[in-house]
């Protein structure tokens, strides 16, 4: 198998300020062990990050944008999920 044979795989870096891993680019690699450490090597180098997820590509389904009106409709009609449903009460600074 040569390097450009390998899969592609997605990888997701939690930084110190942060709690959620965010998307921090792509790579090959011929498996997870090499992913995650290729991943560390050029999406950490200075430190940014106390977590990484590497996820291959193939694995991933996500919505499409060209799809997005029907897709997410149904949301809509659910005003008690959104928070100007409810009243804050006085005091209240985080909810």
């Amino acid at each position: 198998m040569t390097s450009t044979d390998w899969p592609l795989w997605e990888v997701f870096v939690r930084s110190r300020r942060g709690l959620s891993h965010t998307h921090a680019g792509s790579l090959h690699a011929p498996d997870a062990e090499m992913a995650l450490r290729n991943a560390r090597d050029l999406y950490t180098r200075r430190s940014e990050g106390v977590s990484i997820w590497v996820v291959p590509s193939a694995s991933i389904t996500a919505s499409s944008p060209d799809e997005k009106d029907p897709f997410f409709e149904p949301a809509a009609d659910k005003p008690y999920r959104h928070p100007t449903f409810y009243d804050i009460p006085e005091g209240v600074r985080h909810l």
